[in-house]
């Protein structure tokens, strides 16, 4: 190993504060990292997963499923800035519905659910560095979010870009934030340590918690799947869906043909060669939602057992130092997967739940679907969808790509698609007021106004 490199990174993260096991979890990687390990998982080395159990199956007795409501805690991973459109604050800041944001909607999710079943429900985001303060701003304006003692967020880790030549420590003086990288969400099992939550909550009575992203507004807090998991005795728990074409760049679960244990399987760990075994909805038939349940003690267990590093598969991703210069310094960012940690637990299992249950939000396609009326918000503030048939949007990279770009583009507001197979936008549209998409409808790359009131498509 070279001492130099790994010794230069952990004094620089000792001198930013960051937390000695979180050093510890680095080095193991770092090490990693040298030695080429590149997180690769081989098709010949894994069976597809084929036949979890379904919610559509499980029934709960209500007093089950209350007990372990009122031991949940809900956990949100916050630590995103949306920077592929071109975001720079938290992610969950954005506009969704109403004027109201991911963070906002996930508050009255939780407050809706408190009000419903009696329970405690905390709910607690892992925030980064950048993206810490804004929550805060936003989550004080409601003043009956915070429970007991608790906290309402805990800081995820951090740790130095390392230079793709040489595994040193990237210096860029034009922005010295950028030298720093989040080490992904896989940070959250030690970063829970470490900040002393999870002690926190285990004191406080709490046995379970639901995990999910905060772009994500449909995990809408459940008792049944909280009774589900509880009756289970599982430490730990993975929320699937069945897989249409327009998922195949979703991680999904397989069993390891060397010891029976259910692992994740991510692009990032996919051989390139081998991309067409990973993207068949055929062969791995279910994909991985993010969306986790824990049993707290058996986390901690296993925490303790392990000095706080979970061992999870090493994700080398390979950027520039700033990302928005493609020409600056090529660096590797050592990086873990919150679900790669099904292979840590023995017992571990996976559920598939219904699509409603995962209506994220990673490009302006995504965005321009749930601001329509394809959508609405029910009792339980959850997005539920008003169409037999979700249409399919695409649009055109340049215009639309990048958030301020795409509201330009909408100054009145998203057309209506109740009516609408398809979207499919080729150039640079401006849309007016009121406009209707019904059908398969194509706008060509010639660009323009759409005028208000029109009706854009295929009618009849």
């Amino acid at each position: 190993m070279s001492n130099e490199g790994l010794q230069a990174a952990q004094r620089k993260m000792a001198d930013a504060g960051v937390a000695q096991t979180a050093i510890d979890v680095f080095s193991h990687y770092y090490g990693q990292l040298e030695e080429g390990v590149t997180g690769s998982i081989p098709e010949d080395t894994i069976e597809p997963y084929l036949d979890p159990p379904r919610l559509e199956d499980v029934t709960i007795d209500p007093a089950q499923a209350k007990s372990a409501f009122d031991q949940l805690v809900v956990i949100n991973l916050n630590g995103g800035l949306g920077t592929s459109m071109g975001m720079d604050r938290a992610k969950s800041l954005l506009p969704v519905r109403d004027g109201k944001s991911f963070l906002d909607l996930i508050v009255e999710q939780v407050l809706a659910a408190r009000r419903a079943t009696g329970s405690r429900l905390p709910l607690v985001f892992m925030n980064s560095f950048r993206t810490r303060e804004d929550t805060l701003e936003v989550l004080a304006k409601h003043p009956d979010l915070p429970v007991g003692d608790l906290p309402l967020d805990f800081l995820q880790n951090k740790e130095p870009k390392l230079t793709v030549d040489g595994l040193q420590p990237v210096t860029w003086d034009a922005d010295p934030d950028l030298e720093w990288c989040p080490p992904g969400h896989g940070d959250i099992y030690t970063a829970l340590q470490t900040s002393g939550l999870l002690q926190q909550l285990l004191d406080a009575g709490f046995r379970y918690a639901s995990v999910s992203n905060s772009d994500n507004l449909g995990t809408v807090p459940s008792p049944v799947l909280a009774g589900w998991f509880a009756s289970t005795g599982a430490p730990y728990a993975a929320e699937l869906c069945r897989r249409t074409p327009a998922d195949r760049k979703g991680g999904h679960l397989a069993v390891r043909r060397s010891d029976g244990r259910l692992i994740l399987r991510d692009t990032a760990q996919t051989p390139p060669e081998e991309m067409d075994y990973f993207t068949d909805e055929h062969r791995h038939p279910f994909f991985h939602t993010n969306n986790l349940w824990w049993d707290l003690e058996k986390l901690d267990a296993i925490l303790k057992e392990r000095d706080g590093v979970m061992g999870l598969p090493l994700i080398r991703n390979e950027k520039t130092v700033d990302p928005g210069d493609k020409t600056s310094t090529p660096v590797y960012q050592i990086e873990s997967a919150m679900g790669a940690a099904i292979e840590v637990f023995d017992g571990a299992t996976a559920i598939v739940v219904g699509r409603d249950r995962f209506l994220p939000v990673k490009a302006t396609s995504d965005l321009l679907l749930v601001r329509s009326d394809v959508y609405g918000l029910d009792e339980r503030r959850a997005l539920v969808q008003k169409v037999d048939t979700v249409p399919g949007v695409s649009l055109t990279s340049e215009p639309y790509k990048l958030i301020g770009d795409f509201e330009l583009r909408f100054p009145q507001g998203v057309p209506s698609l109740k009516e609408a197979t398809s979207l499919d936008v080729q150039g640079d549209w401006t849309f007016g007021a009121d406009v209707s998409v019904v059908g398969a409808a194509v706008l060509g790359e010639e660009g323009g106004t759409v005028p208000e009131g029109a009706r854009v498509g295929t009618e009849g």
